[in-house]
């Protein structure tokens, strides 16, 4: 007599990615997910939300959430307020994806993060980072590598280069419990048009300042219109102090023309729309109180 086979269940869940400021995090989830959802940058702290990105596979839906890097100064408000939500999103979880950087050495920040995670009692997997980068550019690998018997797997990864990241899939979907999808399979976040056009202005505004200004940089879409073949958005980049105000707009308008130019070109290339960006630079001096 035939044994009949059967079809393997569905698996979905929340996936969380964690690790300290500026180690690839919101590369990685815009790799993973096929698209760009969360703002990157060589700046640390881009990400201050809480950011779904969705990765559908014939075996499942893996929903990853993207989290402010632990950063340690417990002095600014900011910081302060970001870890918290680093705290939060590994509530209600089923695995996490811890993110680390072979090129920077263990440190304060790097020790933080690992206590967060090292107890939680779901599947763990470790990530290396930057796996393009020669041997001797990964100078401290082998001290993450250290840590892997806490971990399900250890998975060498180039987030930037879109390498290795199949075998990080699989075991994600893997490790994953059984369920129906949680998101529709044409939705790949839980943010809104404004949300993504306000971090795409707030990446190409790090991009040009490079460190020239602080972390003090917020934007804000007020308006978003959508013609037959154009895009009209109104938005602000909002600083807390005059003087940045000053650098961001320029000399004749320079520095905020550039930055409009920037982001609506990859506006008009994710959109496939002609866009029209009208900026403004406001001082709010309480942005931070509303992240």
């Amino acid at each position: 007599m035939k044994k009949e086979q059967t079809t393997p269940q569905p698996k979905s869940g929340f996936v969380v990615l964690v690790g300290r400021s500026n180690v690839g995090k919101s590369t990685l989830l815009n790799t993973l997910v096929g698209t760009k959802i969360a703002a990157t940058s060589f700046r640390a702290q881009m990400t201050r939300h809480i950011i779904h990105g969705v990765m559908n596979t014939p075996h499942g839906q893996a929903i990853f959430v993207d989290t402010p890097g632990v950063f340690k100064d417990r002095k600014n408000p900011l910081t302060a307020k970001l870890t918290n939500k680093v705290h939060e999103a590994l509530q209600d979880i089923d695995v996490i994806v811890y993110v680390v950087d072979p090129t920077r050495e263990i440190g304060q920040e790097e020790r933080a993060v690992y206590g967060m995670i090292r107890h939680v009692e779901k599947p763990k997997i470790l990530v290396i980072n930057k796996s393009d980068l020669s041997r001797s550019e990964r100078a401290f690998q082998a001290d993450y590598e250290f840590w892997g018997n806490d971990f399900d797997a250890v998975l060498p990864v180039s987030a930037l280069r879109a390498s290795h990241v199949q075998p990080l899939r699989d075991k994600v979907i893997e490790l994953l419990p059984e369920g129906e999808p949680l998101y529709p399979e044409d939705q790949l976040t839980n943010v809104d048009h404004h949300f993504w056009i306000s971090e795409i202005i707030r990446e190409k505004t790090f991009s040009i300042f490079d460190k020239e200004v602080p972390y003090s940089i917020s934007v804000e879409v007020d308006s978003v219109e959508e013609k037959p073949d154009l895009f009209v958005i109104s938005a602000r980049i909002l600083t807390n102090e005059e003087r940045y105000k000053r650098m961001i707009i320029g000399a004749r308008g320079s520095k905020i023309k550039e930055i409009g130019q920037m982001a609506r070109k990859e506006l008009e290339q994710a959109t496939n729309k002609k866009v029209f960006l009208e900026l403004d630079v406001g001082v709010d001096v309480h942005w931070v109180e509303r992240v």
